[in-house]
C-alpha cells in the first residue's frame, strides 16, 4: 500500500503552508488556529523545509518571545525529507520512527501535493488491520 492511497481524494490547494520570509509569530497563529502540528515552509514554489511545534518551542527555550519576530526560514528543519505518493506506506513509517518525526511532505514531480502526519499513517494501518480481521472472521464463519 502507497502514500496514493492515503492522499487520493485530497485537493492539493487544500494544503497548509508558508512562505521562508513569514514571521515565526504568524505561522503560530496559523497551527495554533487550524490545530495542526506542522507546516511545510515554501520558498519560490518549492518545499524549503518545515516548521513544526517543536522547532517553535525549542527557539522559544533558546531565544526567548524574540524569536516570534524572526522569519519562519531561521528556525524551520531543512531541508524537509519528503515522499512521493508510490512510497509504500511501511517505509514512510520507518523513516518517521528512524528519524524522530512526525510529518512528511508529500511531492510530485517537484510539486507539493500533500502534507501527512503519522497519525494519517496510523490510522491507514489500523483502518487496514480491522479489514483484515474481519475478513478472518468471515472465513472462519464461513469454513
Amino acid at each position: 500500500m502507497t502514500i496514493a492511497k492515503i492522499i487520493g481524494n485530497r485537493d492539493p490547494s487544500d494544503v497548509f503552508s508558508c512562505d521562508v520570509t513569514t514571521p515565526v509569530a504568524e505561522a503560530v497563529r496559523l497551527l495554533a488556529g487550524k490545530r495542526i502540528g506542522a507546516l511545510p515552509v515554501m520558498r519560490d514554489g518549492q518545499v524549503a523545509g518545515i516548521v513544526s511545534e517543536r522547532d517553535i518551542i525549542y527557539r522559544l527555550a533558546e531565544k526567548g518571545s524574540q524569536c516570534l519576530d524572526l522569519t519562519v526560514e531561521a528556525i524551520m528543519t531543512s531541508p524537509a525529507i519528503t515522499v512521493e505518493p508510490s512510497t509504500r506506506i511501511d517505509d514512510a513509517l520507518a523513516l518517521m520512527t528512524r528519524r524522530r518525526f512526525r510529518h512528511f511532505p508529500v511531492v510530485d514531480g517537484g510539486k507539493l501535493v500533500a502534507f501527512i502526519s503519522i497519525g494519517d499513517l496510523v490510522k491507514n494501518k489500523i483502518d487496514e488491520v480491522e479489514h483484515e480481521a474481519a475478513a478472518l472472521r468471515d472465513y472462519i464463519q464461513t469454513a
